[in-house]
């Protein structure tokens, strides 16, 4: 991969960046924002596809956030396993015939604000909500009057290798699945700055997208990746509540069971939204406590213990928040400091821990919630149905609000409120269901625990002990927004694990970053006169100064270094010295199998891309750390 600078005539601007492809606008479209904007979002997407509803409000903060600078264009790819889909396409589309785009977006949003409810009889009464004549609605429906066009757009999204929703071309740069808002504004802030040199060069504000996919792809280079199966979002499971822990009546219509780790942070992180869902739902909530202490938190199995003799002390919840809330001191003093705390029996306290004598609930909890294929913490089954991760509030909701009417209904049925869990969860599945699909990750996305065998370079700048156990090459961009935000936490991973980590440094200039290849043979040049301490200082100069790394200023920078022969360092500059070295970085992860932007991790070969939260990077430094005993 090479940089392309100083290319004549404003198509070299749309030449010299990522691969983009040929997605045409017409006036077929649904569109919002105007037509001269200088971001053109085309989405695929799915009325009835739960990450196609997850995305939107990301949508909505770019629309806020850019205003008039973004035009989102909708593009219909309902997919085949999801049945109401392809009517609620048509729904919308006849929607847009009789009222234009306004009609149409009224449609879309309440088609995505109901989207458990679309068949036929609720799409006829959105149509009323709309202020849509329903007789000709109905009639549109009947004879698939839309069928032709929604077709078209499946067999462009496959052309394009857009087969899992939602997908969005970005000024024609694909970006699969529900990206999260940093990553749409990192390519929209990339792009902002190509079309700006762009107007600089005279092109007319109409036609910045069509100058921009003029030489675009037409067709994906080869047939996309055979999409993973996924989780069905809709499946119901077998997790009773057995002798765990529980806050809420037994009659609660909803029961969500928790399968969480003492040590986790992520489990740590939900606690907040867990209190907001208690004090939203009251009595209709019944929240449960399971265990799963995962292997690499070498404290969570013995906090887990711990928990559990406070449970049967009848203080489990009190004992509970005193372990998240003091989440880095959960050795067996600290455990006992806790207990003592509560006035539990002490006596009976250390003999359960002794004994291990709670250890057999621990596994069985564990052994429970992988073999539905939920081992990662925190996971929840909200009567029956599984939430991953560390949700969002309104990811809660969602899911509550909907087997909350689905509880009421079985109660008015004649089920009785004590055995409503039971009920539901009676037929539940032992065992991970799976359908067809990207969902929210692509297809090629390799899996969470996969290993990288990444070569080390021959000689790059480090910080921490050679043989320390944990090595992360940091593939960066000095132009990079999001490399230069990264920086603190990092620095906080060494001062935490000075000893256990080792970080080496990778170049990985992206190519519509102009200025980033020559800073990072800059860069380079400083390490080879003076070694890794110059590097650093030169380095933080270069993220400090980001908005100025034209080539005096590159100069300016290694001269405040001191020691620096500036007529070495501009020799290299001038005959590109390291060129081949930066390449060399980049190429190591073409070597690896991996598809990266900047910043990305190796820890110990395990991929974590962005500029995560210290605690992702505190949770995979723990895991390295546990592995490479």
């Amino acid at each position: 991969m090479v940089t392309v600078v100083g290319l004549p005539g404003p198509q070299a601007h749309a030449d010299s960046g990522p691969s983009r492809f040929r997605v045409p606008v017409t006036a077929d479209q649904p569109q919002r924002g105007p037509a001269d904007a200088p971001i053109t979002i085309v989405e695929f997407a799915d009325f009835q596809c739960p990450f196609c509803k997850r995305v939107q409000p990301t949508l909505n903060e770019l629309r806020e956030k850019y205003g008039d600078r973004i035009r989102i264009v909708w593009r219909d790819n309902p997919l085949p396993f999801h049945k109401e889909a392809k009517l609620a396409a048509q729904a919308a589309r006849e929607a847009r015939r009789q009222g234009g785009d306004a009609k149409f977006w009224a449609m879309h949003d309440t088609l995505f604000d109901n989207q458990r409810a679309l068949k036929r009889d609720d799409l006829v009464r959105y149509a009323g909500y709309v202020g849509l004549n329903l007789k000709a609605f109905g009639r549109a429906l009947d004879r698939d009057r839309h069928r032709g066009p929604i077709e078209r757009d499946q067999e462009l999204a496959a052309k394009l290798g857009a087969r899992g929703t939602p997908g969005f071309f970005i000024n024609g740069r694909f970006l699969s699945g529900a990206q999260p808002l940093a990553r749409c504004v990192e390519v929209i802030e990339d792009e902002i700055a190509i079309t700006d040199m762009m107007l600089r060069d005279a092109v007319a504000p109409k036609k910045l997208y069509a100058t921009l996919i003029k030489g675009g792809l037409e067709k994906a280079d080869k047939p996309p990746a055979k999409a993973r199966k996924r989780p069905d979002p809709e499946a119901v499971y077998k997790i009773p509540v057995g002798p765990a822990a529980t806050w809420g009546p037994a009659t609660a219509p909803v029961t969500i069971v928790e399968f969480a780790d003492f040590q986790c942070p992520f489990s740590m992180r939900v606690q907040a939204t867990l209190r907001q869902v208690r004090d939203r739902y009251g009595p209709k909530v019944r929240l449960v406590y399971r265990h799963n202490a995962l292997p690499f938190h070498k404290d969570a199995r013995l906090a887990a213990q711990a928990s559990e003799e406070a449970h049967r002390q009848g203080r489990f919840w009190e004992y509970h928040d005193r372990l998240f809330d003091n989440q880095r001191a959960l050795k067996r003093d600290d455990l006992a400091r806790y207990a003592e705390e509560l006035g539990l029996d002490m006596r009976a306290f250390h003999r359960a821990l002794d004994a291990e004598t709670h250890g057999g609930r621990v596994d069985a909890d564990q052994k429970l919630t992988s073999s539905v294929g939920a081992s990662g913490t925190p996971s929840f089954f909200i009567n029956g149905r599984l939430l991953r991760g560390a949700q969002p509030f309104d990811a809660f909701v969602t899911m509550i609000d909907a087997e909350l009417a689905k509880a009421e209904k079985k109660i008015a049925d004649g089920v009785p409120r004590k055995r409503l869990y039971e009920r539901i969860i009676e037929k539940g599945a032992t065992a991970p269901q799976l359908i067809e699909g990207e969902g929210e990750a692509a297809a090629a996305r390799p899996a969470a625990d996969h290993v990288y065998e990444l070569e080390l370079a021959r000689r790059a700048p480090s910080k921490g002990r050679r043989r320390a156990p944990v090595v992360i090459q940091v593939f960066s961009d000095f132009q990079c927004p999001f490399c230069q935000r990264v920086r603190p936490t990092l620095d906080k991973l060494m001062r935490e694990h000075r000893r256990d980590v080792r970080l080496v440094w990778r170049h990985y200039p992206l190519p519509f970053h102009s200025e980033a290849f020559k800073a990072a043979e800059a860069a380079h040049e400083v390490f080879e006169q003076k070694g890794k301490k110059a590097f650093w200082r030169y380095h933080n100069l270069l993220f400090d100064n980001q908005r100025s790394l034209e080539r005096e200023d590159l100069e300016r920078y290694a001269r405040r270094i001191g020691g620096i022969d500036m007529r070495r360092f501009r020799k290299a500059l001038d005959t590109d010295k390291h060129r081949a070295r930066v390449l060399e970085d980049m190429d190591a992860v073409k070597k690896a199998g991996a598809r990266i932007g900047t910043p990305s991790f190796f820890i110990n070969g395990r991929l974590l891309q962005g500029a995560q939260p210290y605690e992702a990077f505190e949770e995979a430094v723990e895991r390295a750390l546990k592995e490479a005993k």
